[in-house]
């Protein structure tokens, strides 16, 4: 009887222990309650409750950088575009900066691009905040935990 009670508690503690492991530690979840709720590195810029913020219904975020010549063409879905973005996570790891030319509103990137880019103009640029059920979800993506924020600059390039 008293070998249990000591056993008990020591069994308690490392059940939990045993399931972690190094691998685990890159892709296990982390918990999403809102992007409002998110604290942002400041390097980041990112502070929604300020001006210039748009909330979509799906719950991106986003605010124009740099604004395009009005005479500038408007990107629509089914158009194949190119844009130039660098993406953060919420906390200020940068996880990639690059180019990237795919059709917009066909589902070939994260709802969050196809949310959040149609309707710039060529030359705009946007700092997209994107939920994790507009990015990647619950599962890690390469150097993208689960339930990550994301945050990203975008730029429509003119076509080639």
């Amino acid at each position: 009887m008293r070998l249990s009670r000591l056993l008990t508690p020591l069994l308690a503690l490392a059940l939990p222990l045993a399931a972690c492991s190094d691998d685990d530690a890159t892709t296990a979840p982390t918990t999403f309650t809102s992007i409002e709720a998110t604290t942002f590195a400041p390097s980041l810029g990112v502070d929604v409750s300020a001006s210039g913020w748009t909330k979509t219904p799906t719950g991106l975020w986003y605010r124009t950088l740099a604004s395009a010549p009005a005479t500038a063409a408007t990107v629509a879905n089914g158009q194949r575009i190119s844009v130039r973005y660098t993406g953060w996570l919420s906390n200020g790891t940068q996880f990639e900066s690059s180019t990237y030319t795919f059709n917009l509103g066909r589902g070939e990137v994260i709802a969050g691009w196809d949310q959040g880019i149609v309707g710039m103009r060529v030359g705009e640029r946007r700092q997209l905040v994107i939920p994790p059920s507009l990015g990647y979800g619950s599962r890690a993506n390469g150097p993208i935990p689960g339930n990550s924020v994301l945050v990203f600059n975008v730029e429509v390039l003119p076509s080639t």
